[in-house]
């Protein structure tokens, strides 16, 4: 069994997450359907899951599925995205553990129902999410500050919650920040798998979204300095609490 991740984008991978999960002794199965079948993430994907096509046809080894970040946006037109918004909601369907960052977060907003669309400002860097009290009381984050700094990087955002999910935190640009759905379906619209070296990668691909915030890349800098040391503690404990929480301990033993 493996837990299926969707990448969307090169520098964007699982992370922290993923180091996190691959700790605890789950599998992780990577799929960039951006990309041709053939490329060796894809190739090497399909060859270590049963199954022969990049979204599988059932769900009998899947032990849950993430969906990542990306340049990409909901409502553009992407080849690929139609057939991941479709498997992200039987997803959900099944009560498995769904996780969207970002992107993800997005199209796991939309094929449920809610709404998605652009900012008029984009919001990047580190800011403060604060987490209301259903979700100051949510398992998956606890030991999590109330307010705590989280390293945003998006120009779009969701509107409109999907009917019946639950909203846990908000920023002051952004109000659904962190949103539960149904079982084991939870999104953030920050990067909790990000860490350093990944954040300075992207970097150089911020300049338009600094632009429109109104912020420079040596201001960015400035913010990482004096609060990557507390986003990556408090990140750090979200990824043990998703690997502790969403991912029922008898599938792992069983896998």
């Amino acid at each position: 069994m493996a837990i299926i991740v969707f990448q969307h984008g090169e520098l964007v991978g699982p992370g922290r997450l993923g180091l996190t999960l691959r700790d605890n002794g789950f599998k992780l199965s990577i799929r960039r359907l951006d990309l041709a079948a053939d490329h060796p993430i894809n190739r090497n994907a399909l060859e270590d899951f049963e199954g022969g096509s990049l979204i599988p046809a059932d769900f009998d080894n899947v032990q849950g599925v993430i969906a990542l970040g990306g340049a990409q946006n909901v409502g553009e037109d992407h080849a690929w995205m139609p057939g991941e918004l479709a498997f992200l909601k039987a997803t959900h369907e099944r009560q498995l553990p769904l996780i969207g960052i970002c992107l993800g977060a997005q199209m796991i907003a939309h094929t449920l129902g809610g709404q998605v669309g652009k900012m008029d400002t984009p919001e990047i860097g580190i800011k403060t999410v604060s987490l209301n009290p259903i979700g100051q009381t949510d398992p998956v984050l606890a030991g999590i500050a109330w307010d705590s700094p989280q390293y945003m990087t998006h120009g779009y955002e969701v509107k409109q919650l999907p009917p019946g999910a639950t909203l846990l935190g908000s920023s002051k640009e952004c109000k659904n920040q962190i949103f539960k759905a149904g079982v084991r379906t939870y999104a953030f619209q920050s990067h909790p798998e990000f860490d350093r070296a990944m954040i300075e990668a992207l970097l150089p691909q911020e300049k338009d979204f600094c632009a429109r915030a109104n912020i420079s890349e040596s201001d960015l800098r400035a913010q990482l300095d004096k609060h990557y040391p507390d986003f990556a503690r408090y990140a750090d404990r979200l990824c043990v609490n998703i690997a502790s929480y969403l991912f029922p301990l008898e599938r792992k033993l069983n896998a």
